[in-house]
């Protein structure tokens, strides 16, 4: 029996373990050996989120998740890797909101990423970014993201794919952009791995429900909602939100500018939950099916996929965002396993990337699409 093959990641915009999760869940078997993964060390700016991986991810090594500005680190002292993660962050790509692109203030900070690719020519990196990269700074910047990705390191083959991750066991309509880049010396190719779920989706009540969330559970604190919410949500039928015409007039929101499909919203409990989100103002949290409040914030950790276990640190409101921010642990680990599948020749069922080269553009759902799932 041979030695496992460990893969060593290093993880930019780490946020609070999402993909680590994911990550150390990822498990092959071929021939007597497991393929793996190993955290090395990981980097993000929210004091929250850093504590949430450390104390989730690697409880024995704190001090390997370093919390600081990507711009302020040390590139020359970070611990080898030859693996990458980087969910880089996703504000000026975003449908819903300005979509500056490159010319905002978090656009160019996929560079980063580029660096370590650069330093340690890790052998696979996985980036992630929302459906709206894709026509961001008129379709030019996911191009120049992609150029440069390909021409780092040793240089990589790239497969870009718009993962819809309620066709991979998570409970939530979550479409995200994940480009996996494999390096070209190496002779292997990725394929992306096929739909687990499509047929028969996981519903926001049966991950909610079962098992029923402990009395005991972690950040399951209830939110408290005014008479007038309350209201108007026991009038709102699953599944509708605050315009619905099952509501009275007088309980109905007086906004003409935007009617969001997502505000004071009210789950499916026989379908996958919209897109959870990590900030919004009222009317932004995700609401129960049959009662009338908010979701806590372990049954929005629930629709991410992450476990009970999983605790998260900070006041309420820190939680809420970093659960919105974070990558799906169930979505992340069938990603990753199908690369540690690739690097060990094991052969899994694929379906053809959303990525057109004779376009050179992503085969995306339109735009009024991405923006109600966002």
């Amino acid at each position: 029996m041979g030695k496992d093959v460990i893969f060593k990641l290093g993880e930019l915009f780490s946020g609070p373990g999402g993909l680590a999760l994911g990550a150390k869940q990822a498990r092959v078997r071929k021939a007597g050996q497991t393929v793996r993964v190993e955290h090395v060390w990981a980097n993000d700016l929210d004091p929250d989120s850093c504590k949430t991986y450390a104390r989730n991810i690697c409880p024995k090594k704190p001090e390997s998740v370093i919390c600081r500005p990507v711009e302020t680190l040390i590139l020359d002292d970070l611990d080898p890797i030859d693996a990458l993660a980087f969910g880089f962050p996703c504000n000026d790509f975003s449908v819903v909101g300005e979509q500056k692109g490159f010319n905002g203030k978090y656009g160019p900070l996929y560079r980063y990423g580029v660096r370590i690719l650069n330093l340690f020519k890790p052998k696979w990196f996985f980036a992630e970014n929302v459906g709206g990269l894709q026509s961001a700074n008129g379709g030019q910047a996911f191009r120049k993201i992609l150029d440069d990705l390909k021409s780092a390191g040793n240089g990589y083959v790239l497969t870009p794919h718009l993962y819809q991750f309620e066709e991979y066991g998570v409970p939530q309509c979550r479409h995200r952009v994940v480009i996996i880049g494999i390096d070209k010396t190496l002779g292997r190719a990725f394929k992306v791995p096929s739909p687990t779920t499509k047929h028969n989706p996981k519903s926001a009540r049966v991950a909610i429900e079962s098992p029923p969330i402990s009395k005991w559970a972690k950040n399951n604190e209830l939110t408290k909602q005014s008479k007038k919410v309350i209201e108007r949500l026991r009038y709102t039928p699953p599944g509708e939100n605050a315009w619905s015409s099952a509501i009275p007039e007088r309980l109905r929101l007086n906004v003409r500018a935007a009617r969001m499909s997502q505000i004071y919203r009210r789950l499916h409990p026989d379908k996958p939950s919209y897109t959870i989100t990590g900030s919004g103002g009222g009317g932004t949290h995700g609401y129960h099916w049959y009662k009338p409040r908010a979701l806590t914030n372990r049954e929005r950790a629930r629709l991410q996929t992450f476990p009970d276990w999983f605790v998260f640190e900070g006041s309420k409101e820190s939680v809420r965002k970093q659960i919105g921010m974070a990558v799906p642990p169930a979505g992340a680990k069938v990603i990753i396993e199908a690369i540690l599948k690739t690097f060990a020749g094991v052969p899994y069922r694929s379906v053809e990337a959303r990525w057109s080269l004779e376009k050179q553009q992503l085969e995306f759902f339109n735009e009024e699409a991405l923006a109600k799932a966002a």
